[in-house]
């Protein structure tokens, strides 16, 4: 593992056509990424199995622990097809709206899959597609199966393009009936994270958690941030999500898009604060899809995410249907590795405890270990755990000094693949204090993560058999 490129910012890749293989997805994870994300708006669940099955036979043979990442579609509203898969909106010219998806749209009348389109749009809304290159305004419903609408920004309309309705209350349920089918594949095939697309409260994540729980899963949740409801929700929706997606895409074509930097800062601070992990996603290195080097400002991107905080970056198209797959994370990766070689602000924030919490003395002992680990230089701070509880709360704090994690529970070592500097051992030997610390820091140093001479910080539960909340720090120089 001590071979593989690592960084403490963890990278998301998406698979695709580009990449849904066996050589490009061993390159991908030796340049450096830690997460592999199944988007289930595209392909068959019988390309995502061989896709899940691949990425465990490579942890197996790497010795890596990458996570799998599902991402449901959502109630992603589309246009259907249209004639020649493409005609032209031409500015000031009215245009028609069904709810009927399997017309041949023309330059005068579309469908889109939205069978309540003209019960709830209203006159003088604004609808958007293609990711908001194409603009028109509502101009009458027959408040039943179509809109007149009339075109502000036009251009060439392709099939499949999605749909924004930006000022409008749309009544769609968070999990539509085909992600409720996605869902129970990866439940069968117990993926790590789950990522629900177009969260409008934290009710509906709720219903999302309670699904996983019925059928006795412990895969995690992602809330995925492209809907000004839940900008307006975000405290309670980061309440009881298990992470944050800055789903920059949608969000930015749903709010003004000036806004988004500061949205996206603001939540990257409240997850920090709450233990939450946080991705940013969506365009990061769009022009890779192409070219084989990023822009200026897409670097910059990046590295901002970093200083910010974020604990995890994403990939889209870059990595799933782009050119140059391998040669966008190696860059990717490079600009992290300099932020954080260089950049001191991404370290060491100690984010105070609440007091109220009923985890507050276990999560002042992890507080105080990673003051310790700056206070005393230390090479790396060593967390056991069950349940991945200390993997969350140690990165909370940005320690400067390498997050050891080890646990017995295989599926914990590739759900927190995810979290801010975490690096994760499979151990099952727990006996004395003593003797599993010597134990865990001699696994260490044959994977020449520390030598002889540093100091390390163990964090455990004591008695250590118990497997408890942590409780205890040892400050121990290596022999």
């Amino acid at each position: 593992m001590s071979a593989i490129t690592f960084n403490r910012t963890k990278i998301i890749a998406t698979l695709g056509p580009a990449s849904d293989n066996y050589d490009t997805m061993k390159a991908l994870i030796q340049e450096g990424v830690d997460i592999f994300r199944l988007n289930f708006s595209h392909g068959s669940h019988e390309n995502h199995e061989n896709t899940v099955k691949l990425i465990r036979q490579l942890n197996a043979e790497l010795g890596t622990h990458i996570s799998i990442l599902q991402d449901l579609q959502g109630p992603k509203i589309r246009t259907g097809l249209v004639k020649d898969n493409g005609v032209e909106l031409v500015p000031n010219k009215n245009l028609k709206i069904c709810n009927d998806h399997s017309i041949e749209g023309t330059s005068e009348r579309i469908g889109i899959s939205y069978d309540d389109l003209a019960k709830d749009v209203k006159p003088g809304e604004v609808i958007l597609m293609d990711d908001g290159n194409l603009k028109v305004e509502v101009l009458s419903t027959n408040g039943v199966d179509e809109i007149e609408t009339k075109i502000i920004h036009g251009g060439i309309l392709k099939s499949r393009k999605g749909v924004n309705f930006p000022y409008t209350d749309i009544k769609v349920p968070a999990l539509t009936e085909k992600d409720y089918e996605d869902l129970q594949f990866g439940l069968k095939h117990r993926v790590d994270w789950i990522a629900l697309s177009f969260v409008r409260t934290a009710e509906e994540i709720l219903e999302l958690k309670g699904i996983i729980e019925s059928k006795n899963v412990d895969s995690r949740v992602i809330a995925k941030i492209e809907k000004p409801e839940a900008v307006e929700n975000i405290d309670s929706i980061i309440e009881v999500t298990d992470a944050i997606m800055v789903a920059r895409g949608d969000l930015g074509v749903e709010m003004i898009m000036e806004e988004v930097p500061l949205i996206q800062k603001k939540i990257v601070r409240k997850c920090n604060e709450a233990s939450k992990p946080v991705i940013i996603a969506t365009q990061m290195m769009e022009s890779m899809i192409s070219n084989p080097r990023p822009t200026r400002a897409e670097t910059n991107d990046v590295a901002n995410a970093v200083m910010d905080g974020a604990d995890v970056v994403m990939l889209s198209a870059e990595t799933a249907a782009g050119k140059h797959p391998i040669e966008t994370i190696r860059s990717m990766n490079k600009t992290i590795s300099v932020v954080e070689e260089q950049a001191e602000k991404v370290y060491n924030k100690f984010f105070d405890i609440d007091e109220d919490s009923d985890t507050y003395i276990h999560d002042n002992v992890i507080s105080t270990a990673c003051r310790l680990s700056w206070d005393t230089n230390a090479k790396g701070i060593v967390g056991m755990t069950r349940s991945g509880y200390t993997a969350f709360e140690l990165a909370k704090h940005r320690p400067k000094s390498s997050i050891f994690i080890f646990t017995d529970n295989y599926d914990v070592l590739t759900r927190i693949n995810l979290i801010w500097g975490v690096r994760g051992f499979y151990y099952n030997k727990f006996t004395t204090t003593d003797e599993t610390i010597e134990d865990v820091i001699n696994i260490l140093k044959e994977n020449l993560l520390i030598e002889s001479g540093d100091l390390i910080i163990n964090t455990a539960s004591m008695p250590i058999y118990e497997q408890q909340r942590t409780n205890t720090i040892k400050l121990s120089r290596v022999k």
